[in-house]
């Protein structure tokens, strides 16, 4: 059985990439948020309160989501660079599976 994440259960279109679903789900009827905008930025920590020398490259993004309410919002993460070299090999993972369909 698949593990379930945040209540989803993972499953996986055409038997190469993770996507959540519920049992037998009808994609056209996703309700789901759309990106509407995202700016990125490289940023370099470079010391805190408790430590002098970070020296530590990070990625920053804001998200701008329409929710299907019409609701605008704004979500920001940041991410270490593997943690971006991750995400974007997952990206470059969906785009390589969108163009087979």
């Amino acid at each position: 059985m698949s593990p379930a994440v945040n209540g989803w259960e993972a499953g996986y279109i055409l038997d190469r990439s993770p996507v959540y679903r519920r049992n037998k789900f009808n994609y056209r009827h996703l309700n789901a948020a759309e990106l509407v905008d995202m700016q990125w930025k490289l940023g370099m920590a470079v010391s805190s309160d408790t430590c002098r020398s970070l020296n530590s490259p990070y990625v920053s993004l804001l998200l701008k989501i329409a929710e299907p309410s019409g609701q605008i919002s704004q979500k920001a993460l940041e991410m270490t660079i593997p943690q971006f070299q991750n995400f974007h090999k997952q990206f470059k993972e969906m785009a390589a599976i969108m163009e087979t369909v």
